[in-house]
């Protein structure tokens, strides 16, 4: 498998989220697709839908890309307060778990610290401003 790629559903603020990703993250939007992009006779997009993101993709390291979009209004929205996936992320140092840990936390409800765990990794988790849940983990005895 070369790779796993998470996607998240957005209630119109994908761009505002992707924008924080990208802060932590660093990186470039791979594109961006907006509604109106592929507006057109057969698929006709309201105007007030028209600027909401399709398609949004944040290359993360080598093999993996966070993508999300914004969900039409037409098709209900999505329920920010329930139990999503988390996103899991592996560091490669604990100054890397910690970098990431507080800069998606920021603003977020932490859930489990970041710090040792019992099974010998330092990790914490936590559900960032947007509802998203992460889980950033840095496991030493890990060679791959």
């Amino acid at each position: 498998m070369r790779a796993i790629n998470p996607w998240i559903n957005f209630n119109g603020n994908a761009e505002e989220a992707f924008t924080f990703y990208k802060s932590v993250f660093g990186g470039e939007f791979t594109k961006i697709i907006r509604f109106k992009d592929i507006s057109g006779p057969e698929m006709p997009i309201a105007e007030n839908e028209a600027n909401k993101i399709m398609y949004i993709g944040l290359p993360l390291g080598k093999n993996n890309v966070l993508i999300a979009n914004d969900v039409p209004g037409f098709m209900g929205r999505v329920s920010e307060a329930e139990n999503r996936s988390k996103i899991y992320v592996s560091a490669d140092s604990r100054e890397e778990a910690e970098q990431i840990f507080n800069g998606l936390s920021a603003g977020g409800d932490v859930e489990g610290p970041i710090g040792d765990t019992p099974w010998g990794t330092y990790a914490g988790m936590f559900r960032d401003k947007y509802g998203i849940e992460w889980i950033v983990e840095f496991d030493g005895s890990y060679n791959g």
